[in-house]
């Protein structure tokens, strides 16, 4: 059986890796200012310097169930037997509930509720392809991932916190002192939601070490075939600590990803983190 798996833009991979895995993807699109953009059209700089001038966060909206209907269909036409589609967690986006519903009328496709974003979906999908190369049917594959969706550590440490504040997420008062005290805080998503996590202070690059042993010794049952590095905007410092702790740590393979203008948009410069999938089966 052959099997296609899928994700939205919010997997935050590059094609080179999309191709490696065989991962189909259908974007996201956001409205900046006046302009409608999608993921990839423009820069993550070129994002944060609009951002400034605007003075407000891009705007994303939902996918619609239809243009979820079509995407698959699409997939499905390239000679493929079944499709999984692994979508931006509930807990973040009313797409998920789109890509469910749509997912219900059109034959062998499954929807699964990633509860995660960025690379933590990208680890989703990547193990789901080799499930499916394995020779797992459709619904074996389905099962599985949904199990593995309460499994997978996704963590970043922000350089800043305005765009929480631009956001909503946030008030004025913390932004304030967050700038004052150089606190970095740790977000996770948990449950398919975002949480504040650890607190880090002062230099940025000392915290980012400090958030990769603090997560590291947290979530310390990894799956260690796998794990990425992720991040909106770095400097080689910030990326070298990440790679130099999952090292350490013992992962087989790391990879270094640059997040997408729809994650960036949430997060803002210098944002960064280490995903990988704990306590597997």
């Amino acid at each position: 059986m052959k099997l296609a798996i899928s994700a939205e833009s919010t997997l935050d991979l590059s094609k080179e890796l999309l191709k490696e895995f065989d991962i189909h993807v259908i974007p996201y699109t956001f409205t900046l200012g006046e302009k409608e953009y999608t993921d990839g059209d423009i820069t993550n700089e070129e994002m944060f310097e609009l951002v400034e001038t605007n003075d407000e966060l891009p705007k994303t909206s939902a996918i619609n169930k239809e243009t979820y209907k079509a995407f698959y269909k699409s997939v499905l036409d390239k000679g493929y037997d079944g499709l999984i589609h692994f979508a931006l967690s509930s807990g973040i986006t009313s797409s998920c509930a789109n890509a469910v519903e749509a997912g219900k009328e059109v034959e062998n496709v499954r929807v699964v509720d990633s509860k995660s974003l960025s690379t933590g979906i990208a680890l989703e999908c990547i193990n789901a392809r080799l499930m499916a190369n394995e020779g797992l049917s459709l619904d074996e594959v389905y099962e599985k991932s949904v199990k593995l969706a309460d499994n997978v550590q996704a963590s970043f440490v922000l350089h800043t916190i305005k765009y929480l504040y631009k956001g909503g997420r946030c008030s004025l008062l913390s932004m304030i002192a967050a700038n004052a005290l150089n606190i970095r805080p740790q977000i996770l998503v948990q449950d398919g939601k975002m949480y504040p996590g650890d607190k880090y202070f002062g230099n940025y690059n000392r915290c980012v070490k400090k958030y990769t042993e603090s997560t590291l010794k947290k979530f310390n049952n990894p799956d260690k075939r796998l794990a990425f590095v992720t991040y909106s905007s770095a400097d080689e410092e910030m990326v070298r600590i990440c790679k130099e702790a999952l090292t350490e740590a013992g992962f087989e393979r790391i990879l270094e990803t640059k997040a997408g203008s729809t994650i960036a948009s949430h997060c803002g410069e210098k944002c960064i983190g280490i995903l990988y999938v704990n306590n597997p089966e």
